[in-house]
């Protein structure tokens, strides 16, 4: 069954962030990015179809905006469950998938708490000063629906924030697979 966003409210300022990146164990901070003009982080995992159907565009979104933005990739996924979503599937997934950006992984899932992650995809597109400005869809394609990944809606709110103009507020929620909480860790 398919998941939606929770739409954290836009404002929203960034919650801070420690994590190892899964490619090289090196921890990742959200002061580490303090001077970039935008932070995107994204709730992503290997297992999720819907993840695997924006996965190459996942890619060149980090690509295209390399330099330009901080990006991060989470998994917060309970790997007991969800093997394939353990730090060295993830990293496997994350040279495979040619991803640019760290991968970060949450073991104790108080990252995607304090975002109110609930599934993969989950975008959060934060400003120079790290209020939430977006928070929601890739774009209209879903596996199966035909319509091609483009990351349209992401990418508009991505370049008005470089342009300085304001993102529209109109956003529509992202859909995916439900975050694998461990037993007894699920959100309140």
């Amino acid at each position: 069954m398919a998941e939606t966003s929770t739409m954290l409210p836009l404002g929203t300022q960034a919650p801070p962030f420690a994590l190892p990146d899964v490619r090289t164990g090196r921890t990742v901070r959200l002061e580490d990015v303090a001077d970039a003009p935008a932070l995107l982080v994204m709730f992503i995992c290997r297992h999720c179809p819907y993840v695997a159907h924006v996965r190459p565009a996942l890619a060149q979104l980090g690509h295209d905006y390399a330099g330009r933005i901080a990006i991060v990739a989470i998994s917060a996924n309970d790997p007991q469950t969800y093997p394939e979503d353990a730090p060295a599937s993830l990293a496997e997934e994350a040279e495979e998938a040619g991803y640019p950006f760290p991968y970060l992984f949450d073991e104790s899932q108080e990252v995607a708490k304090a975002y109110r992650a609930a599934c993969t995809p989950d975008f959060f597109l934060f400003d120079a000063d790290r209020r939430l400005v977006y928070r929601g869809q890739f774009d209209d394609s879903r596996p199966g629906n035909g319509i091609p990944v483009t990351g349209r809606d992401l990418r508009a709110a991505i370049d008005a924030v470089l342009e300085g103009r304001p993102v529209d507020p109109d956003q529509k929620p992202s859909v995916g697979c439900s975050i694998k909480w461990r037993e007894g860790n699920e959100p309140a």
